[in-house]
This record gives structure tokens, sequence and C-alpha cells, in this order.
């Protein structure tokens, strides 16, 4: 168990806006910041974070809390995880007492996946470096690749033994049970019931999350067998997704947003040499083609990607198809490509630092440009070929979203190809209007479907109308306004009876100071009045006894002491008063009122509309009760609704609003 002084120090120390700031690219939106959600595929941003109140809102997924409600949510960290996570990050010593047997039994099966994991990344990298057998084969091989000390310690590699199952018997008697073992695809189970290490004699390069979680390896085999593959990957498993997973990220992710920029190339070494030259803003697809999950991936951190390609012509033309997806995306693609025989880990090993940066930027080029260059050769006077480079390079600009660049692209296009702006439009215009006849039949084949579905809901449900829960708003607003204000002191108008020189009561209005939870409270006591919805029920009741021990709300540590399902409710309420700065209003001329300018009258008018609604309720109900019958005496209940009629009116002179009924 991790001791509650450890909770306390992370809580006060970790800064929601920094734990996030690792994973998702922020930019300032008045005094909050706000990026794409990490959550959704979206373009248009609606992730907001707010420093001030320490707690973010995804409003495309609906999710929010604080910094460890984030780390739970993005890398699916238990309570103890994140807190353990969050700690390593800022250097807080962590005081828990040992797991027991039972404990490490009762973690779910996610979480032993990555305690498994954890435990090989340890174990290779031991035997890397203390054993004979690691030190005269994988040590050696990383001392000849040119990787330091301080390298091999940073991306955690290691070395997996040649006996056929060192690491399993090991992790077996560590107390790690052998179906976690195989389901991480660390230990092959044969047929004959041998339990075989899938990495035994190989070169260990982990695989981490964004967060640093090891989530899978990848193996080098160093022995000359050529029946054996020369680089093996773990398997697919519940925490290991190759296509959602970039090589290095955890190492380069705060290089990326810096910078503004992420290098794009193909193997480990790639990334870590890059890394060991001062090139940290470097990730590799790890062999594998790239993929979308992989590019949404970078683009949380940055809109431009450079991609790093080996000087192997053969290998240009098939890799450079990753291209189209990245525009997909909407973002910026650059290459770069190195001399022949060359790649980013040898060009790197043996290029200075200064040199190599220089390298980069002069000669990272343009999409267009670098498909020009690379087609042309293979076109060279041939007409057809030309043409069908030309078609090549506007179907990639017809996967960029933006018009704009779109047409910039267009012109550049013409430019090196010598062409027609008019003709390459042309063919521009042709991909646009099939992609969009190809979408639109498969959206009218589902439209076709889903109509037929309407027609029956329809048939079943010809009465339905929405209607708004006006006491659910009226009540949400007040957990609202206590969150936001509840230990603000404001004047508040009261308005008492008193009996003047002739002894005739009359109305004085006085201004007296009260905070906004007491104001609040007191005027739901005096009229007796409960929330309905059970959920703002529990949060009012908290809140109240919130307020009454302590002097200010601190948003952090209030939610610390709700559960998750009262934590997520609340946050989602403060987000929501965040909402219109997405929306960026000001900016166009739209201005919208804060509700903090007039807190007191703010109060007034959410109290006096609650009354509102609940005596226009009352007044239904005596109508309900009301008889038809000609000899029944209704005098007492149509007395009772005038006087509520004139309360009602009452409270409309108030509000300064049109009577209305709610129904």
């Amino acid at each position: 168990m991790i001791s509650k002084a450890t909770i306390d120090s992370v809580f006060e120390t970790a800064r929601v806006e920094e734990v996030i700031g690792d994973f998702v690219l922020l930019k300032r939106a008045g005094s909050n910041l706000k990026g794409l959600s990490p959550f959704s595929d979206e373009k248009s941003p609606s992730f907001m974070v707010s420093p001030v109140k320490q707690i973010w809102k995804d409003f495309s997924s609906g999710k929010g809390g604080n910094a460890i409600a984030f780390i739970m949510e993005h890398e699916h960290f238990s309570y103890p995880e994140a807190i353990r996570y969050l700690a390593k990050k800022y250097n807080i010593e962590i005081e828990e007492t040992e797991q027991s047997q039972e404990e490490k039994a009762e973690a779910s099966e996610k979480e032993s996946m990555y305690l498994v994991s954890e435990f090989a990344q340890k174990f290779f990298n031991s035997t890397l470096l203390n054993s004979n057998e690691g030190q005269a084969i994988g040590y050696s091989y990383f001392k000849e690749r040119g990787f330091t000390n301080e390298t091999i310690k940073k991306f955690g590699l290691g070395y997996s033994p040649e006996a056929w199952d060192a690491f399993t018997k090991e992790a077996l008697g560590q107390g790690y049970k052998l179906d976690y073992l195989e389901k991480v695809g660390l230990t092959i189970l044969r047929e004959d019931g041998r339990h075989l290490d899938r990495f035994k004699g190989r070169v260990m390069f982990p695989i981490q999350s964004m967060s640093g979680r090891v989530l899978g390896f990848g193996g080098r085999i160093l022995a000359n067998d050529k029946k054996a593959a020369k680089y093996l990957n773990s398997p697919e498993s519940e925490i290991y997704h190759k296509s959602k997973v970039l090589y290095g990220i955890f190492h380069a992710k705060q290089s990326i947003a810096k910078l503004d920029n992420c290098f794009l190339c193909e193997g480990y070494t790639d990334v870590i040499q890059m890394h060991q030259s001062g090139i940290e803003n470097v990730v590799s697809s790890s062999g594998t083609a790239l993929t979308p999950d992989q590019i949404r991936l970078i683009n949380r951190l940055t809109k431009n990607i450079t991609v790093l390609f080996d000087g192997d012509a053969a290998g240009l033309r098939a890799s450079v198809r990753g291209i189209d997806l990245i525009l997909e995306e909407g973002m910026n693609v650059k290459v770069c490509t190195f001399p022949d025989g060359e790649d980013p880990d040898s060009f790197a090993k043996k290029t200075p630092h200064d040199q190599l940066l220089r390298y980069l930027d002069e000669n990272a080029m343009d999409f267009i440009q670098f498909k020009a260059s690379l087609l042309m050769k293979e076109a060279k006077n041939d007409p057809i070929k030309k043409a069908e480079l030309i078609r090549d390079m506007v179907t990639s600009i017809s996967k960029i979203p933006d018009r704009i660049k779109r047409e910039i692209y267009v012109q550049e296009c013409s430019r090196i190809m010598d062409i027609s702006e008019e003709v390459v439009f042309n063919t521009l215009a042709q991909l646009i209007q099939k992609d969009i006849s190809d979408a639109g039949k498969k959206e009218k084949t589902a439209r076709v479907s889903e109509q037929k579905a309407f027609e029956i809901h329809k048939n079943e449900n010809a009465q339905v109308h929405v209607k708004v829960d006006v006491l659910y708003e009226l009540e949400r607003k007040i957990i609202e306004i206590l969150l936001l204000y509840g230990s603000v002191e404001e004047d508040f108008e009261d308005v008492l009876l008193k009996a003047n020189d002739d002894g005739e009561l009359h109305e004085v209005k006085e201004i007296n100071k009260y905070k906004v939870f007491q104001r609040i409270y007191l005027s739901l006591q005096e009229d007796e009045v409960e929330l309905a919805t059970p959920v703002f029920r529990e949060i009012y009741n908290d809140l109240i006894q919130y307020f009454n021990e302590n002097e200010s709300f601190e948003t952090e540590q209030y939610l610390m002491r709700l559960s998750p399902e009262l934590s997520q409710e609340v946050t989602t309420i403060l987000m929501d008063d965040e909402r219109v700065a997405l929306h960026n209003w000001e900016a166009q001329q739209i201005y919208v009122k804060q509700k903090d300018q007039t807190i007191s009258q703010y109060v007034s008018e959410t109290i006096l509309t609650l009354r509102w609604f609940l005596v226009n309720k009352i007044i239904e109900e005596i109508k309900a009760s009301i008889s038809n019958e000609t000899d029944a005496d209704n005098s007492e209940n149509l007395s009772m609704a005038m006087d509520y009629s004139k309360l009602i009116n009452n409270f409309s002179g108030k509000l300064g609003r049109v009577m209305s009924r709610y129904s």
C-alpha cells in the first residue's frame, strides 16, 4: 500500500498541464489550454485543460478529471500505478509496504501482464550487464553499434540468454504466472508441455508506451541462423498492439512538442543512434507499415513530420505510400533521404551533431518535390510514365483536407512538372469527386438500412417529443454555482417585513454579506427544498459539509474525497463552464457574459427560478386535484392556486421576465 503522505505529496506537486503536456500538444485558449483529444479521432480540438482549477475535460468523449484521472484513463493504470507514475515524474519518494502474494494474485489481468513485461525488461537488462554470456554477446554487439552505457540504460536494452528456458524459469521462480508469460508472448508452450523462451539468444529492445510502460519487445538474433527471422517482435496482446505503438515515443515526446517536429524512421537502432547524437524528437514504426493510429499519436504532439528514408532506392518506392496517410490526417510532411548505402543509424553515428542538424535541415524537402525527384528518374522522357507521375502527385494532393493547402500544392505541382494549373485542378477535381462518389455509395447503402430501421421506430414512437428536464438543469446549475463560487463572499439583498409606527407591515430591503454556499443553503432550508436528482443531492450535501470544514475551495483537494463517479460529474460541470473558450467567441467579436461579474445576482436569479419552477409544480398538482363534479367544493383548492399564482407573479417581477408555465 502507498502511504497517505506520498499520495498527498503527489496531489500537491503534480500539475495537470505538465502531466497532460507529456501526451498532448496544448495551446493557450484564454486562461485555459486546449488540444486534440487523445481519446478520439478528431481534427478540431475539443480537449480542455484548466491550470487554475487543475482539471481537464474531453468534450468529444465526455471524460474528465484531475491529473491522476488522466493517467488512469490514458494509460489504463490502476490508481496506485498512476500515483507511482506521477511520483517518478516528480522525483517523489514512494512510501509503501511490500506487495504480498495475495495482493499480486488480486491484480487484474492487464496489470499482471504489465508487471510481467516490466520484470522481463529488468531481467534482460541485468543479463546483458551482469552475466558473462550477456557481456560477451549482447553488450559487445551494442558497443559495436557505438551505443554508450548511458544510452543502453536510457533505452533499457537487454539480452535474452541462449538457453531454451532461462527467462521462463526465472520468472516462474519469482512467482509470475505462466498464463501471463504466454499471454504477453514471452514464453511459448509446446505441445509436449515444455516451456520455451520466445526471444532466446537475442539482444532485446523494450517497446514502451507514451508514459514509459513496457508493452512488448523487439529481439534481434546475432547468430547466423538462416531459418530464424533477423528481428522478432512480441505478438499482439491485451497490452501490445503494434499498429498503435511507435518505438521511442516515450523518450521523444517532450522534444517533439518543444521543437514542433517529429522525425520518423524505420528501425530501433535508427532511433537510438539519433538520440545519442542529440536528435531526440525521433520515433520509428519498428519495421511495420505506417498506420493511421501511429500518425495520430504524433498528431497529438505536433502537426509536422519529417520522414527519414534510407538511401536504398528500392525501399523508397514502397515506403512513400505512408506519405498519403500522413496527409490524410491533415499534417505537414517533409522527406529527408540519406546518401546511398546510408541510413539514419549509420549516418548519425559518423556525423557530428551540428553537421547532422544542418544536413537534416538542408535536405528535408516538401513531399511534392520529393515525389517529383524520385519518380522522374523512372519516368525520364516517357510521356506515359510522366502522366502517371503527375496523377500520383495529384492523388497525394487530393488527400489533404485543407483547401488552401491543396491549392498551393497544385501550383507547386504545376511549376515542377511544367504543366498548366488548369489540367492539375481538373485532375484533382475528378479524384475528389470520385472519392465523394465512392463515399456516397457506401453512405447511401448504410442510409437505406438506417431509413428502414427509422421508419419502424418512427411508427412505434410517433408521438414522442424531446423535453428539457427543467428541474435537472436548475439543480445542476446550483451545483455549478457552489463549485465555482461557493466560498466567495458577496453582498445579497434580503427583503424583510417590518412594522412601521402605525403597526403596519411593509417590506424593508437590507444588504447583508454571505458566502455563496451559505446563501444557497439558507434559501433551500427556508423553502424546505431537497434536490431531487440523486447524484446532485449527494454532491450538494458533500459540498455544504466541505465548505463548513474549509475556508477556501481547492478543486483538486475536493476531487480527492469523491468517488470516481462523483468526481467525473463534478469535472464535467466545472469544465462545461469553460466550453465557450473552445470556440474563441471573442475573436469573432461575440462577448460571452462572465458569471463572476455579478455573482450575487446570478445566485439570486437561479434560486428564484428554482422556486418559480417548484411553485408552478404545486399549482399544477392543485389544478389536477380540482374535481369536475358540479356539487364539489373546490373553493379551498382554488384559493390556494390563486395565492401561489400571486407568488409566481412576484418571482416574475423580481426576475424581470414574462410569467410562463413549465410543462
